[in-house]
């Protein structure tokens, strides 16, 4: 029986490994054996160091966030507390982000931690319900506008819910006309 030496499938693996090893220092970049051990590696310390990114970027965050508490004369743990008594929910990136680009609205926020761990009742304004309603008149408005863009059946479906007569023996752009 002949010899089976791999041949191509050999080879690509092993171009395919080197390819990964590709700036690597010494050996590691030019001999298959240490290249190939040095990628294993490499997957570990970054599926590791993915996980890592993540304490590391909160540990900044709560820093930053610190810091600006330190200057509106509170702690960053009564601060949280305050807030979390207080009723607002706000992740620590977005506060850090408050903490650098506006300084203001994070001192209201201290002020308002503080108040609530004084045991005073706050009332912080509903901007949600404002955000809400607009977007539901702009999807309005947009629908009104984006009716040249459906297809004949679908204005036919909106022209029946309207209650439009004849609407069945009618062409798009007379439907386009009576839907306006």
């Amino acid at each position: 029986m002949a010899r089976v030496k791999g041949g191509n499938v050999s080879k690509n693996r092993r171009r395919k490994v080197l390819k990964e090893a590709k700036g690597y220092f010494g050996s590691k970049h030019r001999l298959y054996k240490t290249a190939q051990e040095q990628v294993f590696h490499s997957g570990a310390y970054a599926f590791r160091d993915r996980k890592q990114n993540k304490r590391n970027f909160r540990k900044l965050w709560i820093t930053r966030i610190n810091a600006a508490c330190r200057e509106n004369d509170i702690s960053y743990s009564k601060f949280i507390n305050g807030l979390a008594k207080a009723g607002i929910e706000i992740n620590r990136k977005m506060l850090s982000e408050m903490a650098i680009d506006d300084p203001k609205s994070f001192t209201s926020l201290c002020e308002i931690a503080k108040k609530a761990l004084k045991g005073e009742t706050v009332k912080v304004a509903k901007a949600e319900v404002k955000k809400e309603e607009k977007t539901e008149a702009k999807k309005e408005t947009k629908a009104k506008t984006d009716l040249s863009s459906k297809t004949l059946a679908e204005l036919k479906a909106l022209a029946k819910e309207a209650g439009v007569k004849g609407y069945s023996s009618m062409k798009k752009d007379e439907l386009l006309a009576t839907l306006k």
